[in-house]
């Protein structure tokens, strides 16, 4: 996980207070050390939502305690927040970590009323790899299919920060080992799977990312719009790989919005009844200075 590799996620874990949230880590929700996960419920949560946050890493590196400052500032906000850990890349291809991602998923909407949580506001949120894994999960209902759950009828909603969902085949040869299992590289893809009444969708992304290139987003986001579904796509000037996930911590919020725009957009369809479709596209104001960017995670 690149954030790992150069530590802002441990300095903005030490900076961003818990607000009193309730912390439950290294909890199982399946067999082996990499199917553990952490859970950061509101104080006097009640009918709360439900987020699952997967972290980036090139589906080959990452620690789910590196993000307790996503888990506490989403918390803040009043979402139950579950960050899983998952199988990666060389012990498993694709196929692994979205059974993983399904499972970690499976286990929040049966256990979201023991801390607080409303198993029928439910939402996935990834960012970079983590944000794959989320789509894949809310577009190709296989993953939850074999869960037993629906992605239109489970899920109130999906959010996608900096996220690859149209990048593949891919030159680097990690990258494409990581998904040489699929009979076909569309097989793997979320843009793919993106049809008719898909769950709703907000999609966030730097205009200076040079790791996953913002017309990942631009592309999911017409192919969602394209079959009637309800989509929101921000992006940031001047905000890079890191930078948009890193403005979810205290230090680092005049980076972007992209805190509240993913509490703002989790607390309108907790409720919500789905009978209009939107598409909107905006430039999100920034008063960042373009973020550095780090080596490649996945395929642009």
């Amino acid at each position: 996980m690149v954030l790992t590799a150069c530590s802002p996620g441990t300095i903005l874990n030490i900076a961003t207070t818990s607000n009193g949230a309730r912390v439950e880590q290294d909890v199982a929700y399946g067999e082996g050390p990499r199917r553990t996960l952490d859970v950061y419920a509101p104080a006097g949560a009640h009918a709360a939502p439900v987020a699952v946050f997967f972290y980036g890493g090139s589906w080959q590196n990452g620690d789910k305690k590196t993000y307790q400052f996503v888990g506490s500032a989403l918390a803040a906000k009043g979402i139950v927040t579950v960050i899983p850990d998952y199988r990666l890349y060389p012990q498993v291809h694709y196929e692994g970590f979205l059974d993983d991602g399904a499972k970690a998923v499976r286990w929040a909407r049966d256990h979201a009323r023991q801390y607080g949580g409303d198993p029928a506001k439910l939402f996935v949120v990834g960012h970079s790899a983590g944000a794959y894994i989320a789509a894949m999960l809310a577009l190709d209902k296989t993953w939850l299919g074999r869960e037993g759950m629906t992605p239109n009828r489970d899920l109130r909603g999906f959010v996608g920060i900096a996220g690859p969902y149209d990048f593949l085949p891919s030159q680097d040869e990690k990258i494409a080992a990581i998904f040489s299992t699929a009979k076909t590289t569309a097989q793997a893809e979320p843009v793919t799977f993106a049809g008719r009444h898909e769950p709703p969708t907000l999609l966030l992304h730097g205009k200076s990312d040079t790791t996953v290139f913002p017309r990942n987003s631009t592309r999911l986001a017409e192919k969602l719009s394209a079959g009637g579904n309800t989509v929101d796509i921000k992006l940031y000037p001047g905000v890079g790989h890191l930078a948009i996930i890193g403005a979810m911590g205290s230090p680092m919020r005049f980076v972007a919005p992209t805190l509240d725009d993913t509490a703002n957009f989790v607390r309108a369809h907790s409720n919500r009844k789905y009978t209009d479709v939107s598409w909107q596209v905006s430039d999100a104001v920034s008063l960042a200075s373009p973020a550095a960017s780090s080596s490649p995670e996945s395929s642009r």
